[in-house]
């Protein structure tokens, strides 16, 4: 069975037999929600590629220390997967998010494409990223990550050819597609960004902006994806072709 993990802020210079203090409302998950007790082995992580595995030393009400019995490294995941994911109706933006996180996105981008059913304005925006924010965190931990992926400011049209731009490889899934996805060479290291369209689909003058850009306009398969679930797939096809799923 594998060991609860929870979040730190930073595990910057911690090696084996420091003391870890986790607070807030980490602290209050393990001892009030999982009910750690004194003895009981965890691990930390930071997100930031250093996890610990060590043992629980004392708890309180909102605050429990580790003693850490041994420190793990990782290097940056790559190639580094960015996911530009119009944004769904419904809850159906943090199943996204969550289900990319565990898969191995690094990156997400909420897109504001022109046919997107919801929108992010004002206060709901800050509310709605926050969401996404706190469903990839939850996701990382649930699924042992010790980088935690970011979710990027919501983004125009224009900002998201930026990011494909940037990329070593970059697609756009559409189901009109003549090419499939498995035809294209991946890269075994880089950035690699997958466009996801809203649920009306990906209006013409966008898909022009995003291919002058310099994406590839892909197929899955012969089965049209949900816009919660096809960045999903293409990402897992993508990364069975990497270093990082082999």
């Amino acid at each position: 069975m594998s060991l609860p993990v929870h979040l730190v802020p930073s595990l910057a210079g911690v090696a084996a037999g420091a003391v870890v203090e986790v607070s807030g409302d980490e602290a209050h998950h393990a001892v009030a929600v999982r009910r750690l007790r004194e003895g009981e082995r965890l691990v930390l992580t930071d997100g930031l590629g250093t996890s610990v595995t060590g043992t629980v030393a004392s708890t309180g009400k909102r605050v429990l220390t580790v003693s850490v019995d041994a420190v793990a490294l990782e290097e940056r995941p790559s190639p580094a997967i960015t996911v530009v994911q119009a944004l769904p109706k419904g809850d159906r933006g943090e199943l996204a998010v969550e289900v990319l996180t565990e898969v191995g996105a690094d990156r997400i981008v909420p897109w504001a494409a022109s046919r997107s059913v919801a929108v992010w304005k004002g206060e709901r925006a800050a509310r709605s990223h926050a969401k996404w924010q706190a469903t990839a965190r939850e996701a990382a931990k649930q699924s042992r990550r010790s980088w935690l992926p970011t979710v990027a400011p919501l983004a125009s049209t224009a900002e998201a050819a930026d990011v494909v731009a940037a990329a070593d490889l970059a697609v756009v899934l559409h189901e009109d597609a003549d090419v499939p996805l498995a035809a294209l060479d991946v890269p075994a290291s880089g950035r690699v960004v997958v466009v996801v369209g809203p649920e009306g689909g990906i209006a013409d003058d966008e898909l022009a902006t995003l291919t002058d850009a310099g994406a590839h306009v892909v197929r899955l398969g012969a089965e049209v994806l949900r816009t919660s679930t096809a960045g999903v797939v293409a990402v897992a096809a993508l990364l069975a072709r990497t270093p990082r799923w082999s």
